[in-house]
């Protein structure tokens, strides 16, 4: 396909994206208007979900706003269908939509477990589900799942949350396998994330006695709107790692699991908190959208302590040349090396 060909192709995309009312997912969501691609965004706060579209709209793309649980399937199922007859078939499906508790785990109610397992893990298996069904039809497609460093480690307060990250990587792993198995031209990839600013720590339900923050660093939402873009224009790699720190975390805990483990329990709970004390007034979001009334938009409150760029970002997307140039610098040294001994 020539670069005009696929400048067509990117612009006439058909996406859906889950939680597109803020954080990640009103970034990814935006990322693909700019694009001029056609949107559909999906979440259940109806002010949230009415700027989104706005802000789609303003950045060049085509915007349709679905008010939808991802823990019903019959919603999600009943948003696809829509989604293909007014905008055409769908061409990437982005999974983001999540819910959480912070607390500690003997603190977390059986039904605010089991809430935070249907929005954060089933959501994205019905969105899978409803983009796979169309999507094998026609042989072709991509799913974004939406993954974090917490998909392979566990932290404290976060047991729900860890709980759902890791079944995503397990069934996503799976569905993986079943495609290539059939030669299938659909594609899934995974995208983990390291902590961005997002409205969930202003909106999550939460039991600590201090303001809920991420462990820094902390990246911006649109350094992860940029990941998921370049993810379904990718999808061949079977994931990606957004930031340095998420490396960091993976590798160490394929190293050395239990110093992480007792590493964590020893900061994990003062890391995750700042000094303010929770306000009484704190929004939640477990069982009703949070941004029903007021949006949010794709930023949280910690602006002055996040970055909008990752090196490592580039050079996850940049690969080839940074393994090239690795291999350069290696050479060269080798035979400065030799020289030295000569």
């Amino acid at each position: 396909m020539g670069s005009y060909g696929k400048t067509e192709a990117v612009m006439n995309q058909v996406v859906v994206v889950t939680g597109a009312s803020g954080g990640i997912g009103r970034a990814v969501a935006r990322a693909f208007g700019a694009r001029q691609a056609r949107v559909a965004l999906l979440a259940r706060g109806k002010e949230g979900l009415e700027a989104a579209a706005e802000d789609v709209t303003r950045a060049g793309g085509t915007a349709l706003a679905i008010p939808t649980d991802v823990a019903d399937f019959e919603q999600v199922d009943a948003a696809a269908a829509r989604v293909e007859e007014e905008l055409g078939p769908i061409d990437v499906w982005v999974n983001v939509a999540f819910t959480s508790v912070f607390a500690p785990f003997g603190e977390i109610e059986p039904e605010e477990f089991r809430r935070v397992t249907e929005v954060s893990y089933l959501g994205y298996v019905h969105g899978t589900m409803a983009a796979l069904h169309r999507m094998k039809e026609r042989d072709r497609g991509t799913i974004v799942q939406v993954g974090s460093a917490l998909a392979y480690r566990g932290i404290p307060l976060q047991s729900a949350y860890c709980g759902a990250k890791h079944a995503i990587q397990g069934f996503n792993e799976a569905l993986r396998c079943e495609l290539l198995h059939d030669g299938s031209g659909v594609r899934t990839t995974m995208v983990q994330m390291p902590a961005v600013n997002t409205p969930q720590f202003s909106w999550v339900r939460s039991k600590l006695p201090h303001q809920a923050q991420p462990v820094p660093p902390i990246y911006q939402p649109e350094v992860a709107a940029r990941a998921v873009v370049h993810a379904a224009d990718h999808p061949r790699r079977r994931e990606y790692w957004v930031g340095g720190s998420t490396v960091g975390t993976l590798l160490a805990n394929a190293v050395a699991p239990g110093v992480l483990d007792r590493y964590l329990a020893k900061t994990g709970y003062r890391s995750q908190q700042t000094r303010a004390k929770k306000s009484p007034d704190q929004p939640e979001n477990l069982w009703s959208p949070a941004d029903r009334e007021r949006d949010f938009g794709a930023h949280g409150q910690f602006d002055d302590k996040a970055t909008p760029k990752s090196v490592q970002l580039w050079a996850s997307r940049h690969h080839g040349v940074v393994a090239a140039a690795g291999g350069a610098l290696a050479a060269t040294a080798l035979a400065v090396w030799r020289r030295a001994r000569a």
